[in-house]
Parts: C-alpha cells; sequence; structure tokens
C-alpha cells in the first residue's frame, strides 16, 4: 500500500464550500454554522470555496444570496471566496500529473455499458447506491473514443506502487472509518465526459491550494472522504482531518436538499435559524439579541461539544 499523505499541520484553516444551485437551506446553514464554529473554537481561519465547476446546474444570483444568507447570520469568511470556476488550469495540471504517473486512464463507458456489464452477469445495485466501475478500459479503449478521465484505484499492475485494499481514517466524530474503494467504488470519474471536472479531484486540488487542515461537513460526504485520501496520496498533498456532522432530515428521513424541494432559509429572524442549526450540531438553548451574541456563546458550548467528540472516537 502507498503511504498515508502527510497530515495537514500548520494553524487551522477550515473552508465551507456551497454550490451556487440556489439559495442555502436549513442543512446547508448546520454544515456552514458547524464548519464556522470548529475554525472559530480552535482560534483559526474559516474560508469560503465557491464550488461552481457544475456550470450546467449553476443558477445565475445563487452566489450572492448565500453570500448574503451568511453574512445575515453572522458568519463572514476570513478572505474573499474562492471559485472553482477560475481553477480549471490546476485541475488540468493534476490531472496531467496522475496521467504521467500512471495513475489516470481515459474511458470511453457510458452508464448505460457500465450497467450493462454488471446486468450480465446477474448483479442489480440499489437505486440510491453508486454503481462500481468494472475497469472496462483499464486495459485501453479497444478503438472507441474517450470520453473521461478515470483514477486508477489500485495500480499494482502497471508497476507503480499501488493503492490496495481498505483505506483507514479517523473521523473526529464518528471515530474509525474505512472503505474499500476498488470494491465500493472502482475507478472512479477525474474529468467528466462533458469535460467538466469530477468534485473529487476539484475538493483535493484546492483543499491543497487553500492549505486546508480541517474539513468539517454533512455525514453524506463521508464516504467521499477514502476517494480524496487516494487522490491526496497520488498527489503528494497534506490530508486534512475530517469531521462530519449530522444531517437535516426531510420527513420521509431522506436527507434534506434542494434535489428533494428544501425551502430556502427563512431568515426574517437569524437567530432562530442559527438556533435550530445549533439544535442539529447538539448546542444548548442560546438566549441572545442577535446573531454575533449568539455566536460569542456558541462558540465555547462547540468547543465542549468537539472535546466529548474526541473523547468517544478514542474508545
Amino acid at each position: 500500500m502507498a503511504p498515508a499523505a502527510a497530515a495537514a499541520s500548520g494553524p487551522y484553516r477550515g473552508r465551507f464550500a456551497p454550490s451556487p444551485t440556489g439559495p442555502l437551506h436549513a442543512g446547508s446553514l448546520v454544515a456552514a454554522l458547524g464548519s464556522w464554529l470548529d475554525a472559530r473554537a480552535h482560534g483559526g481561519r474559516w474560508l469560503l470555496r465557491i464550488e461552481d465547476t457544475d456550470t450546467p446546474r449553476c443558477v445565475a444570483g445563487a452566489e450572492a444570496a448565500i453570500l448574503g444568507q451568511l453574512a445575515a447570520c453572522g458568519l463572514v469568511a476570513d478572505a474573499p471566496p474562492l471559485r472553482q470556476s477560475a481553477r480549471g488550469p490546476a485541475y488540468g495540471a493534476a490531472l496531467e500529473a496522475l496521467r504521467a504517473a500512471g495513475r489516470a486512464y481515459p474511458c470511453a463507458c457510458t452508464r448505460k455499458d457500465i450497467e450493462a456489464h454488471w446486468a450480465a452477469r446477474g448483479v442489480r445495485w440499489p437505486p440510491e447506491a453508486e454503481t462500481p466501475y468494472p475497469g472496462t478500459c483499464r486495459g485501453g479503449l479497444q478503438g472507441r473514443p474517450a470520453r473521461a478521465w478515470r483514477f486508477r484505484v489500485d495500480a499494482r499492475d502497471t508497476g507503480v506502487q499501488g493503492i490496495a485494499g481498505p483505506v483507514h481514517w479517523h473521523d473526529r466524530r464518528l471515530g474509525p472509518q474505512q472503505q474499500d474503494v476498488a470494491q465500493a467504488v472502482g475507478d472512479f470519474v477525474l474529468q467528466r465526459a462533458d469535460g467538466l471536472w469530477a468534485y473529487q479531484l476539484a475538493v483535493v486540488v484546492d483543499d491543497a491550494a487553500q492549505g486546508i487542515t480541517d474539513v468539517v461537513r454533512g455525514e453524506d460526504l463521508a464516504d467521499n472522504t477514502p476517494r480524496q485520501i487516494l487522490l491526496q496520496r497520488a498527489l503528494g498533498v497534506p490530508a486534512p482531518r475530517y469531521l462530519h456532522l449530522p444531517l437535516v432530515r426531510a420527513a420521509d428521513g431522506r436527507k434534506l436538499s434542494k434535489q428533494n424541494g428544501a425551502e430556502p432559509l427563512d431568515l426574517r429572524d437569524p437567530v432562530a435559524a442559527l438556533q435550530a442549526a445549533g439544535t442539529v450540531l447538539g448546542l444548548p438553548r442560546i438566549e441572545a439579541a442577535g446573531p454575533g451574541a449568539w455566536l460569542a456563546q456558541a462558540v465555547p458550548a462547540w468547543a465542549g461539544i468537539i472535546a466529548a467528540f474526541a473523547t468517544r472516537s478514542r474508545r
């Protein structure tokens, strides 16, 4: 197995990375608040990244709306936002480095091709599960045109030092975690068939560029972590610490999201919105006249919560 990437070091740097596909909702405020509180509890910096690589889904005016919502809640970043739409050259350089190292290859497969591969073998995956890539194009395109670029999860067959077996990591809230990426996901996409950059590559490159030491985000993204760790190792960039937060659930139990009709935040009373998000994070009720006063009390309360996380996750 390749050696683990060096842990990120230096002063704490956290980030919140919304996609401008619409205004923030109750679930996204939990992620924003949790990441802001964690940065302040560590005396660190809190940065913003606008994840606007998926341009067809971006909504005009959404970025400004998000920044306005954060400001209304007193959540102001310590630097101007980084926009992924301006980061194409950095992602291209990372892809070229992976290709040169034998860790990336072109793929001609469509989603239907992948589904047909498994169907021919009598394998069906649940609708909510990711269908693993079977490695069809690892040995070449067989005369078909390339559509996308994939990361080679286990490169032992190329003579390059490989990454095999489960990826282990420690989540500050959830404790020890592991996933065998080769079995659960397979070789994953770095650049999509439409030319857009995949989330996994962009987030790893940008976390390294911004010097992020701690990623605090919703626990629905926890299963992305092992893929990002593999990319960190392959690119030789530091691995941040991870803390995955509880989610806001819709009435049917699914994660609240824009895709299932989450309503935009009601910020007529920002303190009430903060208190609702804080309740999901485990904060006690805080009486305050405004967002600034509420946040000032929430920081030490969060420090106590993360101290309890640390004790529990070491057991």
